[in-house]
């Protein structure tokens, strides 16, 4: 049986650009098996972790904590503060500032939010998103154009953002966003392609993006990669993560 091969380590080279792993994955508020879930996040050896539906209630930051010890890494921002978008981090990272975005709330509706960052991996300098967009089509397409929106208005000139997006490929929302970023899975497809549903995965929801100039090196669900299991990729959660390896060229 064919096995998938691995992807790159993350590693800075000697012009200062940076090989970087970027991990998406809806954690559905961690109501699943958490031991699961952080040895899945920790077989995938992340420098970013784009988190959705991070705890946003009773406790909320100790629960996202303690899921960050748990896997080897630090919050970086997000939770309930960004209605449920949450951003790790590995020790690697240089930390240039954090923003929480709250999105506008439509009425019988669930508030929207992006976690975003800017941080540094030797030379190279990254903007960073984590969304979790609307179930509902019209204001969806809406937040995509905010996605974007804050993305170039971030100061930076290399960005990933990244998700739950509630919609496939053929979608109008997935279709505005890989109209104007790269999405990672297409450029180089690596590992497993559907995301969603828990009992037989058929759907490719969650995806990652990058801006121009961003090197996507693979980019997929980590099946059978050394430490992820499928036990453990259903034990933790509904979603399947996605993976990324990018070159992130020097500032």
């Amino acid at each position: 049986m064919a096995t998938t091969p691995l992807l790159p380590d993350s590693r800075t080279e000697p012009d200062g650009s940076a090989v970087i792993r970027v991990l998406s994955y809806n954690i559905r508020s961690m109501q699943h098996d958490t031991d699961a879930l952080a040895r899945v996040i920790t077989a995938c050896a992340p420098d970013l972790v784009l988190l959705q539906e991070a705890p946003r209630f009773f406790r909320w930051r100790k629960k996202l904590a303690r899921l960050a010890s748990a896997s080897g890494l630090v919050v970086l921002s997000g939770g309930a503060t960004a209605a449920g978008p949450a951003l790790l981090c590995s020790l690697r990272a240089t930390v240039e500032r954090t923003e929480d975005v709250l999105l506008p709330l439509t009425p019988g509706l669930h508030r929207r939010g992006f976690a975003t960052a800017v941080v540094r991996f030797g030379g190279a300098r990254l903007g960073v998103l984590s969304c979790h967009l609307s179930l509902r089509q019209d204001e969806r397409y809406e937040q995509g154009g905010m996605l974007l929106d804050r993305l170039a208005g971030m100061g930076v000139e290399h960005a990933v953002a990244g998700g739950d997006l509630n919609d496939g490929p053929n979608g109008r929302t997935f279709r505005r966003l890989a109209g104007n970023l790269t999405d990672c899975w297409a450029a180089a497809p690596w590992g497993g392609e559907h995301t969603w549903g828990p009992a037989d995965p058929h759907k490719r929801i969650d995806a990652l993006f990058v801006t121009g100039g961003v090197e996507v090196l693979g980019c997929g669900v980590p099946h059978g990669q050394p430490g992820v299991t499928e036990a453990d990729l259903r034990a933790a959660t509904d979603h399947l993560p996605v993976l990324a390896a990018l070159r992130v060229p020097a500032a």
